[in-house]
């Protein structure tokens, strides 16, 4: 009987020491996080700024080393364009107020593959005046001969509420059930 208990003590003490010991914790998955002032965006955007100055200086080639050959562009407006039609729009127009901004807001690297997100402003004239488009864009681009060349954009054109025509909703609150609110009994 002694003995027996002298066992259970010997392993009593071993399992209480072993649950203070502290295990080795798995170290976390590291997530890439998207943040503005990584080297992927500071480098996405010089190539975004060369982008934009090719357009503001009606730069052909200077937009042809940013846009790959097999780039396609839908605009703010839903129109959809190729490389070539890019660059024969900014020969041939004859809007001198034409005019873009980009700024980088994420930089996403996935192998030879990377995908920037951003904002940009673009002015032009319009058929009632000046106008000043702002959006927001992805561009997805592929490592190509040491850099990079953009193969795909999509631009969503934001939409300027000012306040108006905002719907209130007549429930008292967010979630209203009519079953256990208040009614009119």
């Amino acid at each position: 009987m002694t003995r027996f208990v002298a066992c259970f003590f010997v392993v009593l003490l071993s399992c209480t020491a072993l649950a203070q010991v502290p295990s080795p914790s798995p170290s976390p998955v590291q997530v890439p996080v998207a943040t503005t002032s990584s080297p992927e965006v500071q480098q996405f955007q010089k190539i975004e700024d060369s982008w934009a100055d090719a357009v503001n200086r009606r730069d052909q080639y200077a937009l042809e080393l940013v846009l790959s050959p097999l780039f396609l562009d839908v605009s703010g407006t839903g129109d959809i364009s190729t490389r070539n039609q890019q660059v024969t729009y900014l020969i041939t127009t004859e809007d001198k107020t034409l005019h873009l901004e980009q700024k980088v807001i994420t930089v996403r690297m996935l192998g030879d593959t990377a995908v920037a997100n951003g904002t940009y402003i673009l002015h032009h004239r319009g058929s009632s005046g000046q106008v000043d488009e702002k959006g927001v864009f992805t561009h997805v681009f592929e490592r190509s001969h040491n850099g990079w060349l953009c193969i795909n954009s999509q631009r969503t054109v934001l939409r300027e509420d000012g306040g108006k025509n905002k719907k209130q909703s007549s429930a008292e609150l967010p979630f209203h059930i009519p079953i256990f609110g208040k009614s009119d009994k």
